[in-house]
């Protein structure tokens, strides 16, 4: 189900009771084989964006799906040699980017996307809240994506999770050598209020890791920007509903 699948196959979605996922740090040969082209390449993004940092990130090596539960394993390398694979579109590198992402559900039925600002590695296109795991969401030998988004969500648009009903269980989305775990988080006030709420929030960032903030009320409002993950969410969502 996860090796074999390309970029150019449909992604594929199913839901998932829960994620156990192990942090079990090993080499990654991508990393190391094309170090000088990574070099290369992270050194112009930074003449670019002097601002992005070279952290630690994780990527997922090995993974299974059993009776409802998704296991997996993180190895941990640096950032540009992430970035490189990604914006190289994802080559066989016996790793996949596994996510969390979040996605607010306001309480009129509509979802909420950030549009990523300039300067980011995404700039200009629209997704939910999410990052690429770090470090920071290892805890006693698991990574912890719930830990992940919840973050996430709070860093990018000011809004507390806390105050969301989360739903049961992960929407997986495995996209080539991309995996998207969302969990829907269901808010209490509407679409255009929380938007005022994350707009004023954005107000206050120096700078402001998302553009702006668009709201989506039904397969009318997909957009070409929106990454294919999230594409394929939302038209599987509105299908359901």
């Amino acid at each position: 189900m996860f090796g074999k699948a390309a970029m150019d196959d449909a992604p594929l979605i199913f839901p998932v009771d829960r994620l156990d996922l192990k942090f079990e740090p090993k080499p990654w040969p991508f990393a190391a084989e094309r170090r000088a082209e990574i070099d290369a390449f992270f050194a112009a993004l930074q003449r670019d964006n002097p601002g992005i940092w070279n952290g630690r990130v994780l990527l997922m090596h090995r993974q299974r799906l059993d009776g409802g539960v998704f296991h997996g394993a993180y190895l941990e390398t640096d950032y540009a040699s992430f970035a490189a694979w990604h914006r190289w579109g994802y080559p066989p590198a016996g790793a996949h980017d596994c996510f969390g992402a979040g996605a607010v559900l306001s309480r009129d039925g509509a979802f909420l996307l950030g549009v990523m600002s300039q300067g980011t590695l995404n700039a200009g296109q629209i997704y939910f809240p999410c990052g690429t795991p770090d470090t920071s969401d290892i805890a006693g030998g698991k990574v912890d994506l719930d830990y992940s988004v919840r973050r996430e969500i709070e860093e990018e648009t000011g809004l507390s999770p806390a105050e969301f009903a989360a739903d049961p269980g992960w929407i997986t989305v495995v996209d080539g050598s991309l995996i998207a775990q969302i969990k829907v988080f269901r808010a209490s006030q509407t679409a255009d209020e929380l938007r005022v709420r994350i707009m004023s929030h954005l107000a206050r960032q120096t700078p402001p890791e998302l553009a702006g903030i668009r709201i989506v009320r039904g397969p009318d409002d997909a957009d070409p920007q929106m990454r294919r993950f999230v594409r394929a969410f939302l038209a599987d969502w509105w299908r359901k509903a």
